[in-house]
């Protein structure tokens, strides 16, 4: 359930800039990303430019600006990651999907995120969806990856 504005920032009475990155992050909590009217509630409430708000949250990769597919896939680039793959399986995703890291498809349901480790070395190359750990991803195995997420939703 959305938590609104006024609820969020009733937890910070009083707030000055370094309020800015917990607000967001619970609005980003909250509504799955950070959208363009929060950007602007939250300059309006600690009088900061939505220019200066920009600047700090695109500084930090935790944040993002459009909402996520309702099967949000993170990709490990990590070294182990990396070293075993994982720039192919990215490939491979976005060539199946049609999207880029960071977008959403057009149908809503999938949308790609790369993340600087996942922190399951041992099982590398990893991808996570919704939470779902899938090991040792190969380029042949995301079609069958993917096709399962999207029979689910013919159910």
């Amino acid at each position: 359930m959305k938590t609104s504005f006024e609820a969020i920032v009733k937890n910070y009475p009083n707030a000055k800039n370094d309020s800015l990155i917990p607000i967001l992050q619970k609005i980003q909590d909250d509504e799955g990303y950070i959208s363009e009217n929060s950007v602007i509630k939250v300059g309006e409430y600690l009088k900061i430019p939505t220019s200066k708000i920009y600047g700090v949250a695109t500084f930090y990769n935790q944040f993002r600006f459009e909402p996520t597919g309702k099967y949000h896939i993170q990709v490990c680039r990590g070294t182990a990651c990396h070293v075993l793959g994982s720039a192919s399986v990215l490939q491979e995703l976005e060539k199946h999907l049609k999207i880029k890291a960071g977008q959403t498809s057009r149908d809503g349901l999938f949308s790609i995120e790369v993340v600087a480790c996942i922190g399951a070395c041992g099982l590398a190359p990893v991808i996570c969806v919704n939470g779902e750990f899938f090991a040792k991803v190969t380029k042949e195995s995301i079609k069958e990856i993917i096709d399962n997420y999207r029979n689910k939703e013919s159910k």
